[in-house]
């Protein structure tokens, strides 16, 4: 709360500026300002973020009725004390907000955060400065006897509600059974993909991520003695051929060579 009698006139006046911007029909204008030019900057302000939210969860905009989108981006605007002024995190900025300080609605969807975060993945993962780098890295050695190299631009991800399918026709009250398991990556030519794995693919790859320094072969008899598999080489030609396509798929780099 502002403690009037310890702050100064001008800064008092900056707080009422701000507050009446963030919700203008909570908060009075400051009485020295004109209620025409007021009325600019309360839609200068609220519109370019909403703007830029609408870009950046295109998904997430098109299923909400107008009120309802409008109310979410006016409690954002207004509760939120974002970390960063560049425009490039304000979706993440937006995506904390959602994790950590909405307050459930009873019209929100509860999916929200999740495809929230996987429409946040994709922006993210295209504005990412980090490179692939081959250094140390045999790529056409042996995928099987070998460690694989995930790239750095890969990224596993898993979801409760099948977030890459939702859109208007599409929005699902409860979970299936089984999680969604998928893939983001920008290849060598920048472009940013998705790809859906299964349970294999997804246990596999997350022992790479964790780099546990194994060879493919022994993660994937590893995950077929946990799945108790009759055929234990079934697994790991899957698992083989899985690794190969992601290779070409820009998602696995090659072998590393220490």
């Amino acid at each position: 709360m502002l403690d009037t009698a310890k702050t100064p006139n001008f800064k008092q006046l900056q707080y009422r500026f701000t507050a009446h911007v963030r919700n203008p029909d909570k908060f009075p204008r400051p009485p020295d300002i004109e209620a025409r030019h007021m009325q600019i900057y309360n839609e200068l302000f609220f519109n370019n973020v909403e703007s830029f939210m609408s870009s950046g969860f295109p998904v997430l905009r098109s299923i909400m009725p107008n009120e309802q989108w409008t109310r979410l981006i006016r409690d954002y605007f207004e509760t939120h004390m974002a970390s960063t002024p560049l425009f490039p995190q304000m979706t993440r900025e937006f995506l904390r907000y959602l994790e950590h300080e909405r307050i459930t609605q009873a019209d929100d969807f509860p999916f929200m955060l999740e495809l929230a975060h996987y429409e946040w993945a994709e922006l993210a993962l295209s504005i990412s400065e980090q490179k692939i780098d081959v250094h140390g890295i045999e790529t056409n050695g042996d995928l099987l006897g070998g460690v694989p190299v995930l790239s750095p631009l890969a990224w596993i991800l898993s979801y409760d509600y099948p977030v890459h399918q939702i859109c208007s026709d599409f929005l699902p009250e409860q979970p299936p059974k089984q999680p969604t398991d998928l893939i983001v990556y920008r290849d060598r030519h920048d472009e940013v993909h998705f790809l859906q794995i299964n349970p294999v693919a997804a246990q596999l790859l997350a022992l790479i991520q964790a780099d546990v320094k194994q060879t493919t072969r022994q993660m994937l008899n590893a995950i077929a003695a946990q799945l108790q598999h009759m055929n234990p080489e079934m697994v790991i030609q899957g698992g083989l051929q899985i690794l190969h396509d992601l290779k070409c798929r820009d998602v696995i780099l090659g072998v590393t060579t220490t």
